[in-house]
């Protein structure tokens, strides 16, 4: 499968620039790739001001990446602020080139930022069959809960959409490694770069790492589009080596 990983700055608190931006990008991948993975709240930054910049899942921006997916003839996945009733969640969106749309909820919101205050957390994942592939999407914070990525179903590909800041780059480098080693499993991790509103810096760091933790992709500070090939025969011979999940703990996340 081709992945490519979509490393940028955003428009802080911007929809619409945001969209035609992405737009832009997303020209250059017609035919080129089968996943397209963005950033953490890809349409406004980081922000917490849910209740004025949140869509409907048939708002523009839904109705756009259908678009977007059909055009390029991929999957296209990233997270944004969702309203449903009097709720707001940070959505992971995974929308394919003929319109299906799946989605998960962020587990684990970020309290130093105050993100449990303006977000409700999602209580389910979200595993997806694509291409033959078993894939599980998860959001940034998650990265630090080794329990909720727990491999107990033999997915294939674990994916971390991002807004992670540059202080701690180490860490988002480091448990990437990790989340890959521990469940055996490709892990890609696709972060953003430059300032936001809030002035925080990211540094990107956007990564593919196979199911043996080396490292296939890294993009460090560089803003571009990265595009690897991953495996799943290569994955299955190295599960028949080495089958260390067959002995984990029992408990489910």
């Amino acid at each position: 499968m081709r992945i490519t990983l979509l490393q940028t700055n955003l428009h802080w608190e911007d929809p619409v620039a945001n969209r035609k931006m992405f737009s832009t990008k997303f020209t250059n991948l017609i035919g080129k790739t089968d996943l397209v993975v963005i950033p953490e709240m890809f349409t406004t930054g980081f922000s917490m001001r849910s209740k004025e910049l949140a869509e409907t899942m048939d708002g523009p921006t839904v109705m756009w990446l259908r678009e977007e997916a059909a055009k390029i003839g991929a999957v296209i996945t990233g997270s944004m602020i969702i309203k449903k009733e009097d709720q707001f969640f940070n959505r992971l969106l995974w929308v394919t080139p003929t319109g299906e749309i799946a989605h998960y909820d962020k587990k684990h919101l970020f309290t130093l930022a105050g993100e449990h205050e303006y977000f409700t957390p999602g209580s389910e994942r979200l595993l997806i069959e694509y291409m033959g592939w078993k894939i599980c999407s998860l959001i940034c914070y998650d990265l630090r809960f080794p329990e909720w990525a727990r491999n107990k179903e033999n997915y294939d590909l674990l994916i971390y959409v991002a807004s992670w800041p540059d202080r701690r780059r180490d860490a988002w480098r480091t448990l990437l490694k990790a989340r890959a080693i521990e469940n055996q499993c490709y892990t890609i991790g696709v972060n953003r770069v430059g300032e936001d509103g809030s002035e925080l810096s990211y540094a990107g760091d956007s990564t593919i790492v196979d199911f043996a933790g080396r490292s296939l992709l890294a993009a460090e500070k560089i803003e571009g589009a990265f595009t690897a090939t991953i495996s799943l025969s290569e994955r299955q011979a190295f599960m028949d080596k080495l089958p260390f999940l067959a002995d984990q703990d029992g408990f489910k996340p």
